[in-house]
């Protein structure tokens, strides 16, 4: 199974959109799918569910890192060049879904009892949400392979 069909599997099984985009790759990179669990957790729903960030975002970002990341202060190539890719990666999900944000991407406030509460009656964790999860996937498998 390629990494955008285990992301999204993953995301079907009801792991977050953060945890689903990590542990896709993980294993590529010697994380474990336990602790990139872990690790990744925090992050779906936009920060907790806040509506923030989209997870999925924060996921790929966390693979960038995990491919180009710098590991010590003098390593300031990597870092610029993780950047540089973070930027890209932002950049071409904006242009694809139309927002950053958990809050704009579904239209409702899911920080909110009452948000998550229309986010869940409109089904959005799972009509929106697996699009989300499948373009973040299709975006970083673009620029993992460009570098």
């Amino acid at each position: 199974m390629n990494p955008n069909e285990k992301a999204t599997e993953l995301f079907a099984e009801g792991y977050s959109c953060s945890q689903s985009l990590l542990v896709s790759r993980a294993e590529q990179f010697g994380l474990s799918a336990e602790n990139a669990l872990k690790v990744s957790a925090a992050f779906g729903g936009g920060l907790g569910r806040q509506g923030e960030v989209c997870g999925a975002i924060s996921g790929a970002l966390m693979v960038i890192g995990l491919a180009h990341g710098q590991t010590t202060p003098q390593q300031k190539e990597a870092k610029e060049h993780t950047y540089q890719l973070t930027r890209r990666f932002i950049a071409e999900f904006t242009r694809r879904t139309g927002a950053l944000h958990c809050s704009n991407l579904l239209g409702c406030q899911i920080g909110t009892p009452e948000g998550l509460q229309q986010a869940q009656e409109q089904s959005l964790f799972k009509t929106v949400c697996p699009r989300l999860v499948a373009e973040a996937s299709q975006i970083l498998d673009e620029i993992l392979n460009e570098n």
